[in-house]
């Protein structure tokens, strides 16, 4: 599925997205992850459209149309930079309050958002990560393990393999993170146009090293990242979805987090899905996003 590229501009970006779906339905935004672009919710959107919801899927800076407006911008893949990213998003359509569903990084982004501007959504799903308050802690050994691309990015030669090869790195991602034959050669060739943004390297790259302190972070976002450290709790009314084979972010890693979320949440993890519910069980996946999201209680 596909439908019109728009374009807006943010303080610091040109995003493309895509917007479908009933024009006066509530407004869903929908986050991507990486390596992923906005085709990851090709199966998910029409149950929401036929629910009556409106969806807005930008590309993340750094992916697919997306454009810095400034050559002098650090090319930053902070989630605090692109948190601020979707919330300028919604500001420049005029979105005051809007539901999040949010894959991979587009989880993270959904709860770093929800743990400072609660009353900007009113219910959220997040997708194959779990959320905890405070610094980001090591990981245990077994998803240490699991991580290794992270830390590879963070050597040099890593960093090299993703600015010359990136396309190749991104589809090995693919194929490790789930049971073998999720998807097709065309569909990834159709999502890999996105890694394609001459700034894809630059904000993977930095995305990964930041988050473990092997990057200088962009200071614009300092009293942003102090502010969500130090929140401890999530008032928005959240849904967790995580694949009960996911060989990139462990299902274990998201149980016991109810007691970080005060407006209702539930955890449901899907047996035999890896990383890519959206991808791997459509159908599944979008029943379970479009009740929650129609749903009126916490």
């Amino acid at each position: 599925m596909s439908t019109t590229i728009r374009h807006v501009n943010t303080p610091l970006l040109d995003i493309a997205y895509e917007d479908d779906g009933p024009s006066g339905g509530a407004p869903v935004l929908l986050l991507h992850g990486w390596p992923d672009d906005v085709r990851t919710y090709d199966g998910i959107a029409p149950s929401l459209h036929a629910a009556g919801f409106r969806t807005l899927a930008p590309w993340l800076r750094g992916f697919g149309p997306t454009r810095f407006l400034s050559d002098a911008t650090p090319r930053s893949g902070q989630i605090a930079a692109m948190a601020q990213d979707a919330l300028d998003f919604a500001d420049a359509l005029g979105l005051s309050e809007i539901s999040i569903v949010g894959h991979d990084w587009g989880s993270r982004i959904a709860y770093f958002i929800a743990s400072l501007h609660p009353s900007r959504l009113t219910r959220m799903v997040t997708m194959s990560l779990g959320w905890d308050p405070g610094t980001l802690k090591t990981p245990s050994l077994d998803q240490a393990r699991l991580f290794w691309y992270q830390w590879f990015m963070a050597t040099e030669r890593g960093a090299r393999i993703v600015h010359e090869d990136g396309i190749a790195f991104a589809r090995f991602q693919w194929e490790a993170w789930s049971p073998s034959g999720w998807f097709d050669d065309a569909a990834f060739a159709v999502t890999s146009r996105a890694f394609e943004n001459p700034d894809w390297p630059a904000v993977t790259v930095h995305s990964y090293r930041v988050r473990w302190g092997q990057a200088d972070p962009d200071p614009r976002y300092d009293a942003l990242e102090q502010r969500q450290r130090a929140a401890q709790t999530i008032g928005v009314p959240t849904l967790l979805l995580h694949g009960g084979d996911d060989r990139c972010v462990a299902a274990a890693t998201s149980e016991g987090k109810d007691r970080h979320f005060t407006a209702g949440y539930e955890r449901r993890v899907l047996p035999g899905v890896g990383h890519f519910p959206t991808r791997e069980a459509p159908a599944l996946t979008a029943g379970l996003i479009a009740e929650f999201l129609s749903s009126r209680s916490g």
